[in-house]
């Protein structure tokens, strides 16, 4: 191995060094269904390492030069592209010529969520996303409705994908070792994601509600000029946190076919 990488701290940088959890996470991917994959973030290559010896095209994608550099030095293969780019800027579509392809990664945590908000802006290309994240980022994206940490992202994952919690890492396999313990998640794409109302309208209501998260729907929804016959319907005396993925694509269609009803 040539000389080492050095983990910046601005990047969020975090390396891994346990061979049976890197292993453990290369195999989260089902490879059903494409030969793509994207690993973002693969600073010194320890998860790259176990995805080469998959049947995969893999691009491995680094925002650090270093790391780049390290790995084109290190992991010579016919079956990896190594790109120095920052994912949040990314046009994806330039990445396997428009083919689907599944994301996985050691996400850095500073931005792990807008990871996340881009990937579901892309979704037509993605039918598959594993990885690690702060342990409770991982768990807020997972969870069901009812709890505390249900909230935004939750909500808007999981009406495009079926979210799982797999496991958990503790601290210590990193180098430097993070403040949080952190956990791997898989989200596999549903088959069908046409939405049966407005996704912007989706957000919209979604984040209005959270943001609230205390109030019912009928006083966090106030800017909707929702009519007097729609505040009277039942789902809006509930908090946000208590409503399923389905329950606020409803709640949406609701709002959509009142402000028609109301406009005319």
């Amino acid at each position: 191995m040539g000389k080492t990488v050095r983990a910046k701290k601005h990047l969020g940088q975090h390396f891994l060094h346990d061979e049976n959890i890197a292993s453990k996470i290369s195999d989260t991917l089902s490879l059903e269904g494409y030969t793509n994959v994207l690993e973002i973030g693969p600073g010194m290559g320890m998860l790259t390492k176990y995805l080469i010896q998959k049947p995969i095209n893999l691009i491995a994608m680094d925002l650090d030069s270093h790391s780049v550099a390290f790995l084109r030095e290190n992991y010579q293969n016919p079956n990896l592209q190594l790109l120095e780019a920052d994912f949040l800027k990314y046009d994806l579509t330039q990445l396997f010529g428009g083919a689907p392809f599944a994301i996985i990664g050691n996400f850095p945590y500073n931005i792990s969520t807008q990871i996340v908000f881009k990937m579901l802006e892309w979704r037509h290309l993605i039918p598959e996303f594993t990885g690690m994240f702060q342990k409770e980022v991982a768990q807020r994206i997972c969870e069901k409705e009812g709890s505390k940490s249900y909230g935004i992202i939750s909500v808007l994952t999981q009406v495009f994908y079926n979210a799982e919690y797999l496991f958990t890492v503790h601290p210590g396999v990193f180098k430097p070792p993070p403040k949080v313990e952190s956990g791997v998640l898989r989200l596999r794409r549903k088959k069908d994601i046409s939405l049966p109302c407005d996704e912007k309208m989706l957000y919209k209501v979604v984040k209005t509600a959270f943001q609230q998260r205390r109030k019912t729907l009928r006083n966090s929804l106030k800017t909707f000029q929702l009519s007097d016959k729609l505040k009277e319907d039942a789902i809006f005396g509930q908090r946000p946190e208590q409503l399923s993925v389905q329950e606020f694509i409803v709640l949406t269609q609701k709002l959509e076919n009142d402000a028609l009803s109301t406009h005319n």
